[in-house]
């Protein structure tokens, strides 16, 4: 007998703000709302993701589990910012002959530019609340290794996407993988020559090539981990 599981990968979006979003993320095959994730804009759309993605805003930690970055989602991003960004802001701002023309810090910088968002959440599940609640909670933690395989491949597959915090979480509908990173494109006709780029890493096409291929690396891992055979 052949067991077919759905898989989500969800990009968050402002469109996923609208009332149409929201209402078709209840009826999502995963069984969770998802799809109802929004874009990261701005220091205080982090901070939110950081309170909700860490469980911080009703102390239940201990229903997630960490497998990249600290325990604030908010200094891994600035770190990420720093990182990958100081030295392209240091090449542009000793070009530039006016003050106000030069930025001193990206991070903020992006933060106040409507225009851009600050950081991209990406959403992984595995299964709908049918199957997972058949399962006990051992069971659910086996998918750990799945997930910490998923971030591997997307980073491979996705190499101008840097992650800056990846978690599971373990207490809703099923288990599912929040990844917390930002799109960098390399050159450009303005402003720096390294800067966030979410329009130019995640394309249409791109994203669902994406997504069929992280779903078939999804179901390879999870039936090495749990020895099955006929999961699709």
């Amino acid at each position: 007998m052949t067991i077919q599981l759905a898989y989500s990968f969800h990009l968050g979006s402002d469109k996923n703000k609208k009332n149409s979003s929201r209402n078709s993320a209840k009826s999502n095959v995963s069984g969770t709302t998802s799809k109802s994730n929004n874009a990261i804009q701005n220091s205080s759309g982090l901070t939110k993701c950081d309170n909700h993605n860490y469980r911080k805003y009703d102390d239940r930690e201990y229903d997630i589990e960490i497998i990249r970055g600290s325990s604030s989602l908010v200094d891994d991003v600035k770190k990420l910012y720093r990182d990958e960004f100081d030295e392209a802001k240091e090449e542009y701002n000793a070009k530039q002959t006016r003050e106000n023309r030069k930025i001193k810090d990206y991070f903020t910088h992006i933060s106040n530019n409507s225009k851009s968002d600050l950081a991209c959440e990406i959403i992984i599940e595995l299964g709908d609340k049918k199957y997972w609640d058949t399962k006990d909670m051992d069971f659910k933690k086996r998918i750990t290794n799945v997930f910490k395989q998923q971030v591997i491949n997307l980073e491979t597959m996705l190499p101008n996407f840097k992650i800056a915090s990846a978690i599971i979480h373990y207490d809703e509908t099923s288990p599912h993988l929040h990844i917390v990173g930002v799109p960098i494109k390399i050159g450009g006709k303005n402003g720096m020559n390294k800067q966030v780029g979410k329009s130019d890493v995640f394309t249409k096409e791109s994203l669902r090539k994406l997504q069929d291929k992280m779903r078939m690396l999804c179901i390879e891992s999870f039936n090495k981990e749990y020895n099955l055979t006929n999961l699709t």
